[in-house]
């Protein structure tokens, strides 16, 4: 059986952007960006400074993406969470087992308490990710994702501290 694992965003994380930018996959996060969008994230990701971004593999296979970032949110200093699986691996528990992964890095850097996800509220499979892993359900909330472009989504927290179990 192939071991779910994190690695370091790189270049070859150009091609899982790409794969990652199809209708069905950004059906919630306002549709499939342009070339140069994709260009641009990827080079964010490269250099991202108070959090990572990182590509989730199953053996050796690239299956997806997980991540987190500094950001304020309601004037508090947190991290914001993201991840996307491919859907061909779907169903497996695979999002879940990889935002746990990183829900550990992110509180072993002791330099945030909460961390958020921000799915969009028709995104059952997203919201469901959060539920597993332990998140609270703060409420929904008007969210600007990608820029310009609002969406209506829960506000999931998580408590970083030691002594939460996740």
């Amino acid at each position: 059986m192939s071991t779910l694992h994190l690695e370091p965003w790189s270049e070859g994380g150009l091609e899982t952007l790409h794969r990652q930018n199809t209708p069905e996959m950004t059906e919630h996060l306002g549709g499939p960006e342009s070339e140069q969008a994709i260009v641009d994230r990827h080079r964010r990701y490269l250099r991202l400074d108070g959090g990572e971004m990182l590509l989730v593999r199953l053996g050796e296979e690239v299956i997806g993406s997980v991540g987190y970032w500094e950001r304020e949110w309601n004037g508090e200093d947190v991290y914001e969470t993201g991840y996307g699986i491919f859907p061909e691996f779907g169903g497996h528990g695979y999002a879940a087992a990889a935002l746990r992964l990183a829900v550990d890095r992110a509180a072993a850097r002791r330099a945030r308490r909460y961390l958020h996800a921000f799915p969009h509220v028709d995104h059952a499979a997203s919201n469901a990710v959060c539920r597993k892993v332990g998140f609270e359900l703060v409420g929904g909330v008007s969210f600007e994702y990608p820029k310009g472009t609002w969406l209506q989504s829960n506000d999931w927290r998580l408590d970083l501290t030691p002594s939460t179990p996740h």
